[in-house]
């Protein structure tokens, strides 16, 4: 019952984005100007060998959090400014809206990941000597600002500064994960092994499983409120 009518939801915020594109282009925008003043700024040339790691692995992560503020806030705004919200808590259970809506995020952020990722690795000489590590770290950190971005979506969804406020409750509560995701992505280019980046993927995950999870519960007070 609950994964059927989370897919609708997905399926519906899918239609509805392919219909507007608001959001995807908000982030794709974002982030390709950010891309293109990083290149200009900073560039391949302007950093030492030794260097690039950490620098490059700060930019990457700011461009892909910033990015994502840009459009994922959006998740509950549309309910509420198209008026769809009150027929969305009678239609599904809170349970299958939040992971209808985290699909939906994950989605848009999968997207934008798949466009800038390899432009930022292109456009800045930024050479990977663990691929596997910095797959996983993509993808933890990834469902780590989705599922972040849908909850705080669904707080600021009725107030007037939505994106004002939902700027100043994502930092903070995103902040762990993005230290982890950059020492993850730092250590994926300069050690081959693995091994070495353990830690930060075992933070990452237990990040994502705990906001996930303390998300679920939460919820259902959020939504009906």
């Amino acid at each position: 019952m609950i994964l059927r009518a989370a897919a609708a939801v997905f399926v519906k915020d899918l239609r509805t984005e392919w219909r507007t594109r608001v959001a995807i282009n908000a982030l794709l925008l974002f982030a390709f100007s950010v891309l293109v003043l990083v290149g200009y700024a900073v560039g391949p040339t302007r950093l030492t060998l030794e260097d690039r790691p950490v620098v490059n692995s700060v930019l990457l992560w700011i461009v892909l959090f910033f990015s994502a503020m840009t459009g994922l806030s959006r998740a509950f705004v549309n309910e509420e400014e198209t008026g769809t919200a009150a027929a969305l808590r009678l239609s599904a259970p809170p349970a299958a809206v939040f992971l209808g809506k985290l699909l939906g995020n994950l989605a848009l952020l999968g997207v934008v990941m798949a466009v800038v990722v390899p432009l930022f690795l292109a456009l800045m000489s930024f050479g990977i000597a663990a691929p596997g590590l910095f797959l996983a770290v993509l993808a933890l950190g990834g469902v780590g600002i989705a599922a972040a971005s849908t909850f705080i979506a669904a707080i600021v969804a009725k107030t007037a500064a939505k994106g004002a406020l939902f700027a100043v409750l994502a930092t903070p509560l995103l902040l762990p994960p993005l230290v982890a995701a950059v020492t993850g992505t730092q250590i994926a280019a300069t050690q081959p092994d693995l091994v070495a980046g353990l830690d930060a993927v075992r933070l990452l995950f237990a990040y994502d499983g705990l906001m996930v999870t303390a998300s679920f519960f939460l919820f259902d007070a959020v939504w009906r409120e």
